[in-house]
């Protein structure tokens, strides 16, 4: 019988031979956990499309973040729900707006915590839209404006980096540029470079309330059918002053993590988002597969394509295993 000189078996024989040459490995320093908080006290609503996550009031907040702490994750990603919305988002840019609230409060009990705010306007505006609607369509440099202010409240808050998700064009370097005027260049910023108008999104928009009240977002957020599209678009927000570039949603756009990881060396994240979460869960539910492996395969996925950063609803399910 023949027997060939390489037997790529023998390195896995023994599972300390496997951890020995393994070339991906996962930690719990590279998840950011997403948190939804809203207005009043003693709010802890789970959101039925994704189990184990839920609305909370800032007390409940506190409580979460407190675990959040203890599993080691050394970030989390905040969305606010506010108690009204108006036609250009103004309680996103309010000083005593919910996410505003919550970062003075989650960096009073957790200093250390990395407390990470999502610039947008989707979930303040009473049309669902990522910011100024002028005759019927999204007037970018208006929306760049509030989503600038926004970003500086935020940092006045105690944020610790903020991170805008509307796709708007320009918005890094108004950010920036508002950051640094007020002395805040300290304050990193994490790029939405590469969010694509995707179908994966809508456990998310029932947890932020932010479904568009018309139309959809295809007009500012990336064509699915688009990857070179998205190197340009990543080398955009780097040239603007991105310090960590996204691309969003992950699972599938592992390609393009891969392409914009071997196009540019700044950190990358890629978000794990609602509906590949929510899909994982609803089938483990149903017996189809062991939601646990799968969850790991998948963040393992998105690391191995090259992202640095996972954001994840599985962040704290993952630390537990990999604790």
């Amino acid at each position: 019988m023949y027997f060939p000189r390489y037997r790529a078996r023998r390195l896995r024989e023994k599972a300390l031979f496997r951890d020995m040459v393994r070339e991906t490995h996962l930690s719990v320093n590279d998840f950011i956990y997403p948190l939804f908080v809203v207005p009043g006290f003693g709010v802890k609503e789970e959101i039925p499309s994704m189990p184990t996550n839920y609305h909370l009031s800032i007390d409940r907040l506190l409580e979460e973040v407190k675990e959040v702490s203890d599993l080691g994750i050394p970030a989390v990603l905040l969305f606010g729900l506010p108690e009204k919305k108006d036609e250009v988002g103004s309680e996103g840019y309010a000083e005593d707006g919910i996410v505003q609230r919550a970062v003075r409060a989650l960096k009073k009990s957790f200093p250390d915590l990395l407390v990470i705010t999502d610039v947008c306007l989707c979930e303040y505006t009473s049309h669902g839209h990522c910011g100024v609607i002028e005759n019927g369509r999204v007037h970018n440099d208006k929306s760049v404006e509030l989503l600038a202010k926004t970003a500086l409240s935020h940092a006045e808050a105690g944020a610790d980096m903020v991170a805008p998700s509307d796709m708007m064009d320009g918005r890094v370097k108004a950010i920036r540029e508002i950051l640094d005027l007020h002395g805040f260049d300290h304050i990193p910023i994490m790029a939405y470079a590469a969010k694509y108008a995707s179908s994966m999104y809508g456990p998310f928009r029932e947890a932020a309330d932010s479904a568009p009240a018309f139309g959809d977002r295809r007009s500012y957020q990336m064509d699915p059918a688009n990857s070179r599209e998205a190197v340009r678009e990543v080398g955009l927000d780097i040239e603007e002053g991105a310090d960590i570039v996204m691309v969003k949603p992950a699972l599938s756009y592992l390609d393009v993590i891969y392409r914009v990881r071997q196009a540019y060396n700044l950190p990358l994240a890629a978000y794990n988002v609602s509906g590949e979460f929510a899909m994982v869960k609803a089938a483990a539910a149903q017996g189809w597969i062991d939601g646990e492996r799968v969850m790991m395969e998948i963040l393992l996925s998105i690391k191995r394509a090259g992202a640095d950063i996972i954001i994840t609803y599985f962040a704290k399910e993952a630390a537990r295993l990999l604790r």
